[in-house]
C-alpha cells in the first residue's frame, strides 16, 4: 500500500516538472492526453519557456534530488541517444550540482574529526572544488605539506534518498505484479541492487577502502593512477585523499593541446575496463567523464570510488566466454552459454535463439565505434530477449552501465576505435589463463601453501588407511569359506588403493619440487612420469577386473 508521504512525493515530482515548464511530460501521459491542448493556455508557459529545454530538464533533476541527478549523470554519457543540447547540459550534473555552504561543510568536517580544521589542515578552502549529488569536495593542505581534497557527504541527504527509494520500490512491486514482463525483468531486485549501491556511496570509509583496493590492483600497472588515501583523517562522512591534477577526459581540446594520442588513450580505456572486470574482478562502476582525468603523460586518473562492482566466478566465466564467442561471431555458442547459465529458460531452442542473436549482432561488425550504438544494440537485444523470456540479471546491471560509460568515453576520444580488435586479444589471453595447462599449474601454485601444511600428515593418513585395510582383511579371514571371493576383491582393492596413494604422493612431491626449486625440474618430471605409470597400472587392473 502506498504511504501518504509517497503520494505527496508523486505530487511534488509533478509540481517540479510544471515549475520548470516540463508539463508536456505530464500531459503526454495516457491519462492526460485528451486535455494536452490545455498546456498552451497555461499561465506559466510564458515564464518558464524563456530558458532552453535542456536547461529546464537539468534544473528539474537537480530539484528532484540525488536519485534523479544520478539518472541524469547516466544519460549524459549517451550522446548518441540524446539531442546534443540535452547531453551537453546534463553533463553539468557530473560535477556542477549546486553546492551547500562552505561554513556548513567546515562544521561537518570538524564534527566528524571531533577537532578543529586548523589543527588538522592548512589552507582549507571553504569554496568547493566540485559538487555532486551525494557529496562535495574541498581542497586543503596537510600539516606535513601534502595537497589533499576533503570529500564531505551532503547534510540530511539520507532521509531524502530513503523516501525516493521507497517510492521506487512501491512502483517496482506494482510493475512486477501487474506488468506482463514484470517477472522476467525483475524490477524489485533491480531496485534493491540500485538501493544497495546508492547507500554504499554514503559510507566514505567504504569508498576509501575501495580506492585502496583499486590502487593495490594497479600498483604495478601504469595504465591507471588512484589517489592515495589518508586513513587517519577518514570517517564515515568525510574522506581525505591525494589531490590530483589532470585534464578532464571529456575536454578534447586540452587533450589535443597536451599532444596526447587519443587513439591510444581510447584503447587503454578499453584495456583498463577488461582488466578490472576479468583480471581483478573489481571494477569502477561509475566511470562517467566527471570522474576520469588524464595526466599530461597520458595516464588515466580516477576519482569517486563509491560504486564498485564484482562478479561471481560463474558469471565472470560465462561473461568472458560470451564476449569471446560474440567477437568470433560464434552465435551458437552465445546461445548455448545463455541456456547453460540459465539466463534464458532451459527449454529454449538453441537454433532459434542463435538465429535471433545473429540477426541483431551481425550488422554491427567491421564498423568503427562512431557507427555503432551499444544503446541501440542493447535495445534490440532486449526486444529479442523478450521473445525468449530472458530474465534480467540484477548482478550484471552495474557492469552494463559501466560498459555504456566506456563506450561513451571511447566515442568522445576516438570515434574510429575498433572496439572488437582492441578487446578480443585480452579476452583470448584471459581465457587461456583460466582453462588449460597454464590454469592447472596456476591453481596448483595457488593451493601450494595449503598442500605444504598438510604434506607432513600424509604418512599418518597412509598408515591409517593400511591399518584399516589390514583390520578388514583379518575380519574377512574368520569367514574364509563364505567370503573367499570378497577377500580376493579386498586384496585387489588394497593393491589399487596403495598404488593410487603412492601415485598421489609422487604427484605432490613433483609439484613441490617444480614450484619451490628450479634446479629440480628434471626430477619433478621424472616423479610425474613414475606416478602416471603407477596410476595407469592401477586403473588398468581395475578395468581388467
Amino acid at each position: 500500500m502506498i504511504m501518504p508521504d509517497q503520494i505527496f512525493r508523486l505530487f511534488h515530482i509533478n509540481w517540479v516538472l510544471l515549475k520548470h515548464g516540463l508539463d508536456e511530460i505530464i500531459l503526454a501521459t495516457h491519462l492526460f492526453r485528451p486535455v494536452y491542448f490545455l498546456r498552451h493556455l497555461a499561465p506559466w508557459q510564458r515564464l518558464t519557456r524563456k530558458k532552453p529545454r535542456a536547461v529546464r530538464i537539468r534544473l528539474a533533476l537537480e530539484d528532484l534530488g540525488p536519485i534523479f541527478v544520478k539518472f541524469g549523470q547516466i544519460l549524459s554519457t549517451r550522446k548518441d541517444l540524446l539531442p546534443d543540447d540535452i547531453a551537453f547540459e546534463l553533463a553539468k550534473l557530473q560535477d556542477q550540482v549546486p553546492p551547500f555552504e562552505g561554513v556548513r561543510a567546515r562544521q561537518l568536517i570538524e564534527t566528524a574529526l571531533q577537532d578543529t580544521i586548523d589543527n588538522n589542515f592548512d589552507d582549507f578552502d571553504a569554496t568547493p572544488l566540485a559538487s555532486a549529488s551525494i557529496a562535495q569536495v574541498h581542497t586543503a593542505r596537510l600539516k606535513t605539506g601534502e595537497e589533499v581534497v576533503i570529500k564531505v557527504v551532503r547534510p540530511d541527504i539520507e532521509p531524502i534518498m530513503r523516501r525516493d527509494i521507497a517510492l521506487l520500490k512501491y512502483i517496482a512491486r506494482l510493475a512486477q505484479h501487474y506488468w506482463k514482463d514484470g517477472r522476467r525483468l525483475r524490477p524489485v531486485e533491480v531496485v534493491r541492487e540500485f538501493e544497495k549501491t546508492l547507500f554504499d556511496e554514503l559510507d566514505l570509509l567504504r569508498e576509501a577502502a575501495n580506492a585502496s583496493q583499486l590502487g593495490r590492483n594497479f600498483s604495478d600497472n601504469p595504465l591507471l593512477h588512484v589517489p592515495v588515501i589518508y586513513w587517519p583523517l577518514c570517517r564515515k562522512s568525510i574522506m581525505v585523499m591525494e589531490r590530483i591534477y589532470g585534464i578532464p577526459v571529456s575536454n578534447i581540446d586540452q587533450l589535443h593541446a597536451a599532444n596526447i594520442d587519443l587513439k591510444q588513450l581510447a584503447e587503454r580505456g578499453v584495456e583498463i575496463f577488461f582488466t578490472q572486470v576479468f583480471s581483478h574482478n573489481f571494477f569502477h562502476a561509475d566511470m562517467h567523464p566527471g570522474n576520469i582525468f588524464v595526466s599530461p603523460k597520458g595516464q588515466y586518473m580516477a576519482v569517486d570510488f563509491g560504486i564498485m562492482g564484482a562478479l561471481s566466478q560463474e558469471d565472470q566465466h560465462y561473461l568472458a566466454e560470451n564476449f569471446l564467442a560474440f567477437f568470433q561471431r560464434d552465435y551458437r555458442r552465445v546461445a548455448e552459454l545463455h541456456v547453460e547459465s540459465e539466463w534464458v529458460p532451459t527449454g529454449t531452442r538453441i537454433d532459434e535463439f542463435e538465429a535471433a542473436i545473429r540477426t541483431v549482432c551481425e550488422p554491427i561488425f567491421e564498423r568503427p565505434l562512431k557507427d555503432i550504438s551499444f544503446g541501440h544494440l542493447l535495445l534490440r537485444l532486449f526486444q529479442t530477449a523478450q521473445r525468449f523470456d530472458m530474465h534480467v540479471q540484477p548482478q550484471l546491471v552495474l557492469l552494463q552501465k559501466t560498459l555504456l560509460n566506456i563506450e561513451g568515453l571511447g566515442r568522445q576520444l576516438y570515434p574510429d576505435l575498433d572496439l572488437w580488435q582492441t578487446a578480443k586479444p585480452f579476452l583470448e589471453r584471459w581465457t587461456k589463463e583460466q582453462v588449460g595447462p597454464l590454469a592447472f599449474f596456476n591453481k596448483i601454485k595457488q593451493d601450494l601453501p595449503l598442500w605444504s601444511e598438510r604434506f607432513p600428515e600424509i604418512p599418518n593418513l597412509v598408515h591409517q588407511a593400511l591399518s584399516q585395510t589390514a583390520h578388514g582383511k583379518q575380519q574377512s579371514n574368520r569367514h574364509a569359506e563364505e567370503l573367499r571371493k570378497l577377500r580376493k576383491d579386498i586384496d585387489c582393492s588394497n593393491r589399487r588403493t596403495g598404488m593410487i596413494i603412492i601415485s598421489a604422493t609422487l604427484f605432490i612431491c613433483s609439484t613441490l619440487l617444480y614450484a619451490l626449486s628450479d634446479g629440480h625440474q628434471l626430477l619433478s618430471w621424472l616423479l610425474t612420469g613414475i606416478g602416471t605409470v603407477i596410476l595407469a597400472i592401477a586403473l588398468a587392473t581395475d578395468s581388467a577386473e
